[in-house]
């Protein structure tokens, strides 16, 4: 059997032709987004996914149209948190049109594909020693395709919510043309603020610009003051969210906790974030609605 490297050019398939299609579908679906966001952290357990539909909540009800891509392929946890889950995707003029949430934002996730609870996602390869490769290359079309085939229309913000791990920011770079920027996650952990200084150095020389830290589930236990960390890196603190059991359950039943508990102060906390990355965004911009 013949691989790739034994064959001279591209053996007629016309890949490289097949890929810059795809890369010109995907520059023309975003270029009426405004912002592109990557939530990240590296450390896995830091509550991201759950910043992230908190996030999307403030903008929507600010007035934002805020989509929400799910780039945890493996894990998504998106459709779930934002009760969009089983809802059946519908193919529309151009492309996969997205299920909205009760507050209007899109969202596209890989759990919206899935069979069951049950089925895992899993890439095959030639062989065991090809996986990793091959996983990370199959990873990449996934999110290609996500976001070059789902038509997210007229949108001012879209929300990529990243899965753990620092080598994800480099893939999502390489695909987003225009990145505004990175927002990293963590929790007042030694451990999560070791790996999260990791991200930091990852996203500045993957060129994606650090927008700001958030720290999550603040007074939970003690641990290193996410200050230190945000002035020893030069990257600044949008806020801390404070640990609040009602998020965790509005996440779980698919509510709109910034809705549903607006009074709270994990609610008022992420409010604050949203206003200062909103400012952040707005400064920093060259685009015109």
């Amino acid at each position: 059997m013949k691989r790739y490297k034994d064959i001279a050019g591209d053996g007629g398939s016309d890949i490289a032709a097949q890929v810059d299609a795809q890369r010109e579908r995907l520059r023309a679906r975003l270029s009426p987004v405004r912002f592109v966001v990557a939530i990240v952290s590296g450390k896995g357990g830091v509550g991201k996914s759950t910043i992230t539909a908190g996030l999307a909540g403030c903008f929507a009800v600010s007035g934002w149209r805020v989509g929400v891509l799910d780039a945890d392929l493996n894990g998504p946890t998106m459709a779930k948190m934002l009760g969009v889950r089983g809802a059946r995707l519908q193919m529309a003029e151009g492309g996969v049109e997205p299920p909205r949430t009760s507050l209007g934002v899109k969202v596209m996730s890989m759990d919206l594909l899935l069979a069951s609870d049950a089925t895992p996602l899993t890439w095959d390869a030639p062989t065991q020693d090809e996986a990793h490769t091959w996983r990370a290359t199959m990873e990449a079309n996934a999110l290609r395709e996500f976001l070059g085939d789902t038509n997210w229309g007229d949108l001012d913000l879209l929300l990529l919510d990243l899965p753990p791990g620092t080598d994800r920011l480099a893939t999502v770079t390489s695909l987003v043309p225009g990145l505004a920027g990175t927002v990293i996650v963590t929790i007042p952990s030694d451990v999560s603020q070791l790996v999260v200084r990791k991200s930091i150095t990852v996203a500045s020389r993957a060129r994606a610009p650090v927008l700001g830290l958030v720290e999550n589930m603040a007074g939970v236990f003690p641990g290193r003051d996410v200050a230190e960390l945000a002035n020893e890196t030069g990257v600044e603190l949008l806020g801390r969210v404070p640990f609040d059991h009602a998020l965790a359950i509005a996440g779980d039943q698919g509510e709109a906790f910034v809705v549903k508990d607006a009074g709270r102060d994990a609610v008022k906390a992420l409010h604050a974030i949203a206003s200062r990355l909103r400012q952040r965004l707005e400064a920093g911009s060259t685009r015109g609605r």
